[in-house]
């Protein structure tokens, strides 16, 4: 029989759990929902880490647990502490015994694992006031003797910058643990922390099955926030705030999610598969230890038929310290969008090589589409085993980097989006395909010929071989281009050298005087560059047979207004002498290393045929990710 459950602050949990009877906690409605129920919370405040006991059993037989209609409903990691004591000054102190924590001290644990470059003693605890996370230093005197404002390197840049929230930014702690008590400094300034809203990080995460298949869960209208998440690379456990731990077919939908001192939402692997070995054993790189992740993996289980399948949509994510979305393997066949994302990994306390508003591993047929990503250190970051991955109808901006593709063969898709980052894209890979983009920023195009990875039969997780990357094999049609003062790369004309034609590659392989492999190392893969638009000092492929080029600058500029966001371009009278085919998985071709078509994540015809706004296109288009672009200025509304 199909239940309702109530979960409501008047409640107990020795109650029935009806609406006139309610639980007290989302966890003991979570100890008895099984396949078909509901569980229904109601307005308030819930402390707990929510682990669920039971899946569901199918699309149609799933656990939902959502927020009572017009209710607000707030799930927290953290606990109120009002036991303060003034130490001296401005500076505060609060002693707490450590069975406190039980078995997991966020603040004697550190900021720790592989590809982790620098976190300066950094633990997974935090410190808010009314809501906002204060910086944690490394000594006492440093709490006691604020500077005005922190500054911190960003590590992209290598410059050092004022930190993301100057106002926030001298509310400083430190911490020191011994076998008995947990002490915590914290210099509260003007305020008393005993009279307002002052919480610790206490509980890894929110919402997290501990256990694995907990399968066909949903997730409704809550807002999750303060979780001492640990770094989550992907040879590692990859616990977040929010996440399936490796189980299959969750809805993630309407969420706020919020300081998850690492990750918000994984959709990433469990531990068994690794568990930080590099860092641990030093061995060997990392490189290798994600090789044995994935094969150790397959050996598993993992298949769509037993993992990922999950759906992130319309939710709020903010003000996280690694990643919005995170995930290895457990991503595949996914679909994200309609995701709000920004303030990732932007405070800078510590920093390593899996950062990102949306960081995800091995997203095979995985769709990540009309996400609005902005003031994050980088937008989307995208590595290994991007097969079937398409990233269309996004925007980005006041990202230190938009977007990276690494060490992967595809064919993966990237269409209809708008790149404004001074540093846009960092191509790392091959067998991509970009089809009517707006990409104003530097390209970055590095082969990657000391790194084999994994590539997959169709539309699975079936290993078919395993590649480095030569670089090329890419495709670039009817995007625009715009340059900047100061900005370098934009365009296509890094392919300069690069074969045009299979035709071609083929004949200078066997032309060319060495082994077997080593020809194919020396020789440049084709691409596949027309009908682009570049504009003030972006500069073509040299053998782009149709395109507009231009010193004229279109004063391009996204626009925030409230919640929504408009784009601003102004486009020279000739714009709409180039057009552009409708692409389709029949224009496109195959990628040549793997030997798959760009498809659909379940096989059939993919037709590029819809632009940013879900405007449907047909015959020939406008250059750019909108088919109402026209000459002279456009305001178009993108977001909201």
């Amino acid at each position: 029989m199909v239940m309702e459950y109530h979960v409501a602050k008047h409640g107990s949990d020795l109650g029935k759990g009806t609406k006139d009877d309610p639980f007290l906690t989302i966890n003991k409605a979570a100890s008895v929902a099984v396949a078909g129920d509901t569980v229904i919370v109601h307005e308030g405040e819930y402390r707990e880490w929510v682990n669920p006991q039971n899946p569901g059993l199918s699309e149609w037989r799933r656990i939902t647990y959502k927020s009572a209609e017009g209710e607000k409903v707030v799930i927290k990691g953290s606990e109120r502490i009002d036991s303060w004591e003034k130490l001296e000054g401005t500076v505060w102190k609060v002693v707490i015994p450590n069975e406190f924590f039980g078995d997991y001290n966020p603040y004697k644990e550190e900021v720790y694992g592989d590809w982790l470059v620098d976190n300066k003693n950094r633990h997974l605890g935090e410190v808010y006031l009314n809501g906002k996370s204060f910086y944690e230093v490394p000594t006492l005197d440093e709490v006691k003797n604020p500077v005005k404002q922190i500054e911190v390197v960003d590590h992209w840049t290598r410059k050092t910058v004022p930190a993301h929230d100057p106002e926030q930014s001298v509310y400083t702690w430190y911490t020191e643990v011994d076998e008995e008590n947990t002490t915590i400094y914290a210099n509260f300034h003007e305020y008393n922390p005993n009279e307002e809203l002052t919480e610790i990080n206490v509980r890894k995460t929110v919402f997290f099955p501990e256990k694995t298949g907990m399968d066909y869960i949903t997730v409704k209208g809550f807002e999750m926030a303060h979780a001492a998440t640990p770094w989550t690379p992907p040879t590692a456990d990859q616990p977040g705030l929010i996440g399936p731990h490796w189980s299959k077919g969750w809805i993630i939908e309407d969420n706020i999610i919020h300081d998850a001192k690492t990750s918000g939402i994984s959709l990433g692997k469990e531990i068994s598969t690794g568990d930080n070995h590099h860092t641990k054993r030093k061995d060997k790189p990392g490189y290798h230890y994600q090789i044995e992740t994935v094969f150790q993996a397959h050996k598993q289980g993992w298949s769509k038929e037993s993992v990922g399948s999950h759906i992130v949509r319309n939710n709020v994510i903010y003000d996280c310290g690694q990643n919005g979305i995170v995930g290895h393997l457990g991503c595949i066949f996914s679909e994200i969008y309609n995701n709000h994302i920004y303030n990732i990994a932007v405070k800078r306390q510590f920093w390593g090589h899996e950062i990102g508003g949306i960081k995800l591993h091995a997203p095979i047929d995985t769709h990540i589409h009309n996400n609005r990503i902005h003031d994050t250190s980088l937008g989307i970051w995208l590595d290994w085993q991007l097969q079937g991955t398409r990233v269309s109808q996004n925007i980005f901006y006041r990202n230190n980097r938009d977007l990276f593709v690494e060490v992967t063969s595809g064919p993966f898709i990237v269409d209809h989006n708008i790149l404004t980052a001074d540093y846009a894209l960092d191509n790392h890979a091959q067998g991509g395909a970009y089809v009517n983009n707006i990409i104003r920023g530097e390209m970055i195009h590095r082969k990657m010929l000391d790194r084999s990875t994994p590539y997959h039969e169709p539309h699975s997780t079936n290993i078919k071989g395993m590649a480095p990357v030569y670089g090329g094999d890419d495709r670039w049609y009817n995007n625009i281009f715009i340059g900047d003062e100061g900005l370098e790369e934009v365009g296509t004309a890094h392919y300069k050298g690069y074969t045009t034609s299979l035709e071609e590659y083929m004949s200078k392989i066997y032309d060319t005087t060495g082994a077997d492999h080593s020809a194919f190392n020396a020789v440049e893969q084709p691409v596949y560059i027309n009908d682009n638009a570049y504009f003030n000092g972006a500069t073509p492929f040299e053998r782009e047979e149709t395109n507009l080029v231009s010193d004229y600058n279109p004063e391009f500029a996204l626009i925030e207004e409230g919640d929504e966001v408009y784009l601003e371009i102004t486009l020279p009278e000739n714009f709409e002498e180039i057009k552009g085919d409708v692409h389709s998985t029949l224009t496109l071709g195959r990628v040549r290393l793997t030997d798959v078509e760009f498809e659909k994540p379940h096989g059939g015809e993919l037709v590029l045929n819809t632009d940013l706004l879900g405007e449907e296109k047909s015959g020939e288009t406008v250059l750019g990710p909108l088919a109402n672009l026209k000459p002279g200025k456009n305001r178009i509304k993108v977001w909201g």
